[in-house]
């Protein structure tokens, strides 16, 4: 198959290179929420449509999705969207609440919740999203920007299903895990088909990038990630994986169990601030690109402060082919316009400067 100059340039862009650890002029960067409250344009919008509203109109997910790459120079754009959404097509019924977050009002709690949940073709029940990834890739192929699709992971996902909305200390959907485990395979079977099935049509949709996220998998003993919750994120990057797109594999507080994030899959590993990265990339090995992993809290700092901490990382990895600059967790909402395109352009030109060094 003929690819075309645009493909040509997408396959050859900082991003994808770096997710196939091969050599790069400079670190790329993108930032996991940078398309969120931080931003006038999106605060704007909000005005306007609920988050949801926002999400299933299309023409808004895909003005979204381009703000942060209009306002900093990005080098991967990820669709606007939320892991939730799924929960919905699965039959559960979902509100973001202002100033409480999302509330799932019927949650799965008994076998005949689970045996209730529908797991029907994301192209029928999330098709907005996909047809918001083909609008975002039509302007951003024009720039060169890949694009980047996502779901939650099963555990993530179970959390909000059993929790009913966010929990501190998620006693509900760890105490399925722990006392009924059929009940609970049969849950993290069904969420792990839409969770992948759902990653598989991004890929085919458009999506050049996939990424799992699994943001309170850090809750769990790596005992309980490796008995309840490995096999089920393994079937959803094996689903996932059909796509050929590579695929992010990120999940926050794993330091005590990133062997197993890893045997679980994934070309990119993600990792939080609560690790070194130089550390975690020798656990993880050398065949495997890493993603990470500043403070989001950072941002917040003078800008002498922040760049201390942006060097510290660049150094420890000291320009190796595969590291992707991110941090650690979702951009915060009152987080420091400036800081963020400042953090952007010094990533670029600091790494730049490191591999000038290097080849010197």
């Amino acid at each position: 198959m003929t690819i075309s100059p645009v493909a040509d340039v997408l396959e050859d862009s900082r991003f994808l290179r770096a997710c196939r650890r091969q050599p790069t002029d400079m670190t790329p960067i993108w930032l996991m929420r940078q398309a969120g409250r931080y931003m006038a344009e999106y605060r704007k919008l909000r005005e306007k449509y609920t988050i949801l509203e926002m999400i299933k109109t299309p023409e808004l997910a895909c003005e979204v999705t381009l703000q942060p790459i209009n306002a900093f120079d990005l080098d991967a754009a990820i669709i606007f969207a939320d892991i939730l959404p799924p929960l919905e097509g699965m039959g559960l019924e979902l509100e973001f609440v202002q100033g409480e977050g999302p509330i799932i009002y019927n949650p799965v709690r008994t076998a005949e919740d689970i045996e209730n949940l529908r797991v029907l073709p994301p192209e029928e029940t999330l098709h907005f999203t996909l047809k918001a990834i083909t609008l975002a890739r039509h302007e951003l192929d024009q720039r060169g920007i890949p694009l980047i699709g996502f779901s939650g992971a099963p555990f993530t996902l179970a959390s909000y299903a059993v929790e009913g909305g966010g929990s501190r200390n998620r006693i509900a959907v760890k105490n399925m895990m722990m006392s009924q485990p059929a009940l609970w395979h049969s849950l993290m079977t069904k969420l792990s088909e839409v969770a992948g099935h759902y990653l598989l049509a991004q890929g085919r949709a458009g999506a050049q990038v996939l990424q799992l996220f699994d943001s309170w998998v850090g809750d769990l003993s790596p005992f309980d990630y490796e008995h309840y919750v490995l096999p089920y994120s393994r079937r959803v990057l094996e689903i996932a994986g059909e796509s050929g797109v590579p695929i992010i594999h990120f999940g926050t507080n794993t330091s005590g169990m990133l062997d197993h994030i890893r045997s679980a899959g994934g070309d990119v590993i993600g990792v939080d601030w609560r690790i070194d990265l130089a550390q975690a990339w020798k656990q993880l090995g050398d065949n495997v690109a890493v993603q990470g992993n500043l403070d989001p809290v950072a941002l917040f700092a003078d800008w002498e402060a922040l760049k201390v901490r942006i060097r510290h990382i660049l150094d420890s990895v000291k320009g190796k082919p595969g590291h992707i600059f991110n941090v650690g967790h979702g951009i915060l909402p009152e987080t420091p316009i400036e800081n963020v395109r400042r953090l952007v352009d010094f990533v670029h030109e600091y790494s730049q400067q490191l591999n000038r060094n290097a080849s010197a």
